[in-house]
């Protein structure tokens, strides 16, 4: 008998949930706690251990835990002083970025300010060559002096990153190494241990933001695990990563970095799951929670992953206008509209939703706690979509009267009644979903249309139909517990790490010596880690891939090989993967053009984690247990509300109507109808 536990910490609610080993589940929500993120984990645990009738010590699986600590830090940029130690003449790399114009004839473009200042940015004399020969050293007295500088500037946090440090960590490390001897106390990181990639900009961008993030994420791991501890539970916890991978705490602590998305990453891997039970190749993941709605494209029952993406954005779907972080990421897109985003009237009189969100603090209106703007979840409430005495199983009573009071204030600059502005404000938001799910789809070159809509999150079940409507989806999946899905995704997979590094070379001219003794380190590495997290090497997974391009392009195409290249060390297989892949994104093969390798990548992956469904649909079709007054489509019409857990499989509803269950409402709009399958999804259908 084992019971493990996974606590998922949004920017509005946390999430838990306690699994036992044939499947049953225990899950509750509380509001974030952001000035101590921890009080609402331990007060969350206790909730599912207090329902469940145990004492911690009976948690005997593992811990596992997504957080938005990371993100929090850089968007609220409140973190300690930060210093970047970079190659002599090199000193506003991060000033210069890679001189790209994401809008090129707009003047106005911004950018985000770095997270180092100019004033906390070092130089040293040193060189490394590109193919990794050491030309100079850095020297003993400059590097005593750069401390001297360091100190006196205050800095808690240091970057290193010097030019070509990919092809050889040496003198990066040298110059650690003398720091850390020196200032114990001083978080140190190195581009090469974070981000061992060519392209200086996004190297050490990566490397700013991994020394930015540790004085945060380091210090609060150790207190989670510390108090964990105290309080009886026997394991030490796993963090989950944003390329869907998982790993000890003290790992992630060193690179935090890793852990920017590893909410909405715990989403996509919990909607691979149940496309792999469903039997369904491709999906749209959509969750939707209290501050934002994240879209995941599932392939082959797999999301796609990617190398390169950004944090604080200045506009939120302009690639290049954020910092850019080159680490393996779940590839998703954020979009800012969750049940807190904020309604309000733009200089040109129009109705906007977001990106702005209430949080959990104040929240919307109706949540009673000093919120004053009115948001998707107040409109929601006055639309009759959710229940006021009914919130979280009336643990959480939300204050209609409140809502009316922010929608009135709207609905006032608008011209329009109260019921009118908050469909307006449903309509906005979904429009917005909608949109960015398309981008997100058809920059990838994938058809968006006819996709299942896979919905969770806390809002996601509210306005998933009103979004499939807009997508042309085929139907509309919702999950049980889909409410804390993404807690629950952290349950269902491996232990896991993905490494890249750099090691540019022809493939006519493969060194396979150094291929190897790269490979191997990057093995070892991983070995390390996944250790760390519980797993035996003889456990343990490999999937090799490469980054190549032909001679003389800019944007290299990732494959992923069937065997380890070590074994076979066969140049002309490793060209057949890359030739294919190329054809089918772009048609055309230049034949005469050499190819070259840039980036050796490596997933590594502990045994799958073994999940039995616990099915408990009740034999008999569930009948309403009331109706209410739902005015989103039509004035003065009336909806039955139906109990989830009464629903028997195979049972069909047609819309509109209402399923509640304690953590969120699915709404089926009229001419949709839902389906109970044998797993007790709710499968919607348009007519």
């Amino acid at each position: 008998m084992t019971y493990s536990l996974a606590v998922d910490i949004g920017g509005t609610f946390t999430d838990i949930v306690l699994r036992h080993s044939d499947g049953r589940l225990v899950v509750d929500k509380t509001l974030t706690t952001h000035g101590d993120l921890l009080e609402g984990f331990f007060r969350g645990i206790g909730a599912v251990l207090g329902k469940a009738g145990l004492d911690p010590n009976a948690v005997n699986g593992v811990v596992v835990h997504a957080t938005t600590v990371v993100t929090n830090a850089l968007i609220e940029r409140k973190g300690l002083p930060t210093a970047l130690v970079t190659t002599e003449g090199f000193r506003d790399v991060l000033f210069i970025r890679n001189e790209h114009r994401y809008e090129m004839y707009d003047p106005q473009i911004e950018f985000p300010d770095p997270l180092v200042p100019r004033a906390l940015t070092f130089t040293l004399a040193e060189r490394i060559a590109a193919d990794g020969r050491v030309l100079k050293a850095p020297d003993e007295a400059a590097i005593k002096a750069l401390g001297d500088a360091l100190e006196q500037a205050g800095a808690a946090a240091v970057a290193i990153c010097f030019l070509n440090s990919f092809a050889n960590p040496e003198n990066e490390q040298k110059v650690a190494e003398a720091l850390s001897r020196r200032f114990p106390a001083m978080f140190i990181c190195t581009s090469s241990d974070v981000a061992p990639q060519i392209r200086e900009y996004h190297r050490a961008s990566t490397a700013a933001v991994n020394a930015y993030a540790m004085p945060i994420s380091q210090p609060y791991l150790q207190r989670l695990s510390a108090r964990l501890k105290s309080e009886g539970f026997g394991n030490s916890p796993l963090i989950m990563l944003s390329s869907g991978g998982v790993v000890g705490a003290e790992t992630a602590g060193r690179n935090p970095v890793r852990m920017i998305e590893s909410g909405p990453a715990a989403g996509a891997l919990a909607a691979c799951h149940y496309a792999d039970m469903l039997g369904i190749d491709r999906l749209m993941s959509f969750d939707m929670g209290g501050t934002t709605a994240k879209a995941c494209l599932i392939e082959n029952r797999q999301p796609l992953v990617t190398g390169l993406f950004e944090v604080d954005r200045r506009y939120r779907f302009k690639e290049g206008s954020g910092l850019p972080v080159i680490v393996p990421s779940i590839d998703m897109i954020e979009i800012g509209a969750g049940g807190g985003s904020i309604a309000h009237v733009d200089s040109l009189g129009l109705l906007k939703v977001g990106p702005e969100s209430a949080g959990s603090d104040p929240g919307p209106a109706c949540y009673g706690r000093g919120g004053l703007s009115p948001t998707v979840t107040d409109a929601d409430l006055l639309l009759g979509l959710l229940d006021p005495d009914n919130f979280l199983g009336g643990d959480m009573a939300l204050d209609l009267a409140a809502a009316r009071s922010a929608v009135e204030d709207l609905a006032r600059k608008l011209g329009l009644s109260q019921t009118e502005a908050a469909r307006g404000i449903f309509r906005v938001v979904t429009e917005a979903m909608a949109a960015a799910t398309r981008t997100h789809a058809t920059d990838r070159g994938v058809d968006y249309r006819g996709l299942p809509l896979f919905a969770f999150g806390g809002a996601g079940p509210v306005h998933a139909c009103e979004v499939a409507s807009l997508l042309q989806s085929t139907s509309v999946i919702v999950p049980p517990q889909s409410s804390v899905l993404s807690a629950f995704g952290t349950l269902v997979t491996p232990v896991r790490l993905d490494l890249v590094r750099s090691d540019v070379c022809k493939l006519d001219d493969m060194d396979w010596a150094r291929a190897d003794r790269v490979l191997s380190e990057m093995m070892e590495e991983a070995a390390a880690a996944l250790a760390e997290a519980g797993c035996k090497r003889e456990d343990i997974t490999a999937v090799f891939g490469a980054d190549l391009r032909y001679f003389g392009q800019q944007n290299e195409v990732t494959v992923s090989f069937a065997d380890d290249p070590r074994t076979a060390r066969d140049a002309r297989a490793i060209a057949r993967a890359f030739e294919a892949a190329y054809y089918g994104l772009y048609g055309v093969n230049p034949s005469h053009v050499p190819i070259e390798l840039v980036t050796w990548r490596l997933t590594a992956r502990g045994p799958v984690v073994p999940f039995h469904p616990a099915s408990q649909l009740p034999a008999s079709e569930g009948r309403p247990k009331g109706e209410r007054l739902v005015e989103a489509w039509s004035d003065g019409a009336r909806a039955p509300v139906y109990d989830r857990a009464g629903l028997g499989a195979g049972q069909t509803i047609a819309g509109p109507a209402i399923i509640e269950e304690r953590e969120t409402t699915t709404v089926i709009p009229p001419n949709w109808t839902a389906t109970i399958d044998s797993y007790g999804c709710i499968v919607a259908r348009r007519a």
